[in-house]
């Protein structure tokens, strides 16, 4: 018999083997709301039965405005067990973005935390928001036109029959962080949803299971949370979610106290933590074993060597809104353990090989570079989960080879046994003299320095090499390490000719609403940069 890959089944599985597993939110007070999943999915029922009554037809999209907390798990099911898809936004979008998403993506109705109303005021006279449900933390009066979301569940008809799901419908939907252009939509379908979570739970990537603690770090509004709560229901993992508070000793306080086993986050994220366990050693008692994914930008080399040393192992995977997020998980493999710790170390920080079912390759100007690890392409994938293209955006086709692959925009090399390296996005990299200059290698080197805590650098125009780079650094402390120290530091590893010309020291460095280097912003504060001798 045929079963299609659905969400309904991730219900139904945790309704009768998981129902007392805990489900754990912060709010944003930092108060703790403690339930299980029996309520988790009896409230999703609700939900869905709640938005056919309220008119819901089949692909209509509900957008949420959410922190990460039990509710916002509601909505990833409740939504497609409804037969429509969940469209979470990124609440740290500027209000024009938020408002050309929300229309791009002919959004119906909207779940919004009652602490971010303000968030939707600045844009909703732009939205297409039919209804609004408002989920209670502060207990303020609703605003005018809008209904709460608790009235909405209360109020659900108990005789709802939910729709037969197709596995090739969409479920959810996220739109890229639009760095460059337009913000793009990617449709989720069931079926990718479905076979993306059972790529999580591989031994090969973070190998989830029902004797997990997940801490669900990562914004449930941007690429499904890295797909981590669909996985941890599948599973049957104990989940808890941070709400707002994500600084070093935050998360460190729910690590300790919630003795999670399993974690997700940007590089920032684990350098605060780093930096916090650094400053008050033996202050939180960690679980023995406890693994922690980082992605989303490169990680340094330094940072893995920083939580080893606090026990807490860290994990690097790579992939893009595109790839549902993701594509390839860095393990050390059985002939790696061998190598000295140096090595291991190199290896950890690679991006890795593709899960299964994902394929990669890199191609130059020339065709398909060869996996010899040393020479660049742009890489290129394909699989089940990944995008075959955009939604309602047919000027960007062309982000798919012709074969049906899809063009990432990472600049990487290919080790012979399938691990890549990313050495920069094209857009990134710095052509001096008719040679390339990987900015991301340039980054790590510096955020290995005692003194240094972020490090960006970009090409700036030079009047004789075409470009130069420029390195923007934010020191760890006062006194911050000089120029001299900085390049002779980078000396003994980079030739002399891809060692930044200038050093500018910054209170912080622009980021992206997902924490990635906003390196777009940079370019155009220091794009007019006088060099010395011009």
């Amino acid at each position: 018999m045929d079963v299609p890959l659905t969400l309904d089944h991730f219900v139904e599985r945790a309704e009768l083997y998981f129902p007392q597993v805990e489900v754990v939110s912060r709010r944003p007070d930092k108060s703790f709301v403690r339930g299980h999943y029996a309520a988790v999915c009896a409230r999703a029922r609700r939900l869905a039965s709640a938005l056919a009554a309220a008119g819901l037809r089949s692909g209509d999209r509900v957008a949420t405005l959410m922190w990460n907390h039990a509710t916002h798990l509601e909505a990833y099911f409740g939504v497609p067990l409804a037969g429509g898809v969940l469209h979470t936004l990124n609440l740290r979008l500027h209000p024009d973005e938020l408002a050309y998403i929300a229309g791009h993506a002919n959004d119906r109705f909207l779940i919004v935390d009652d602490v971010l109303l303000p968030v939707l005021n600045s844009f909703r006279d732009k939205a297409p928001f039919e209804r609004i449900w408002v989920v209670p933390f502060g207990g303020a009066p609703l605003p005018a036109g809008m209904d709460s979301y608790e009235d909405l569940l209360r109020t659900a008809p108990d005789n709802f029959t939910p729709p037969t799901l197709d596995e090739n419908q969409g479920a959810a939907m996220c739109y890229t962080s639009g760095t460059t252009g337009r913000p793009k939509g990617v449709m989720y379908s069931h079926r990718a949803i479905t076979l993306h979570s059972f790529a999580i739970c591989l031994p090969a990537a973070m190998g989830f299971n029902e004797h997990d603690t997940v801490l669900q770090v990562s914004s449930m509004f941007h690429a499904n949370g890295w797909g981590f709560p669909y996985a941890a229901v599948m599973m049957g993992a104990r989940i808890i979610f941070p709400g707002p508070n994500v600084d070093g000793e935050s998360i460190l306080d729910l690590l300790s106290g919630e003795r999670v086993t399993v974690a997700n986050g940007v590089p920032t994220i684990w350098i605060g933590v780093a930096d916090a366990l650094d400053k008050n050693p033996g202050r939180w008692k960690l679980q023995p074993g406890l693994r922690v994914l980082s992605a989303g930008s490169a990680v340094p080399e330094h940072l893995f060597r920083r939580l080893d040393a606090h026990g807490i192992s860290l994990l690097q995977g790579w992939g893009m809104t595109e790839t549902t997020p993701l594509a390839t998980f860095s393990r050390t493999s059985p002939a790696g353990l061998q190598q000295p710790p140096d090595a291991q170390y190199r290896v950890r920080a690679m991006q890795g090989r593709p899960v299964p079912l994902v394929m990669i390759r890199a191609r130059s100007m020339q065709g398909e570079v060869p996996w010899d690890g040393r020479t660049l392409g742009e890489l290129e994938v394909r699989g089940p989960w990944v995008a075959a293209s955009y939604h309602e955006f047919p000027e960007a086709a062309d982000r798919w080879t012709e074969d049906g692959w899809f063009r990432t925009g990472d600049v990487v090399s290919i080790d012979p046994d399938g691990g890549i390296k990313i050495a920069d996005r094209s857009k990134d990299l710095i052509k001096s003299g008719g040679e390339w200059i990987s900015s991301v290698d340039l980054e790590n080197a510096l955020m290995s320095h005692p003194g240094i805590r972020e490090a960006a650098v970009v090409g700036v125009p030079h009047p004789k090499w075409q470009e130069r780079p420029l390195a923007v650094v934010v020191a760890r402390s006062e006194p911050r390490p000089s120029e001299q120290e900085l390049h002779a530091f980078l000396s003994s590893r980079f030739a002399k000719w891809q060692l930044p010309d200038a050093y500018v020291f910054a209170s912080e460095i622009p980021k992206t609403s997902v924490g990635k280097f906003l390196k777009s912003r940079l370019r155009e504060m220091y794009g007019a940069w006088k060099w010395k001798g011009e």
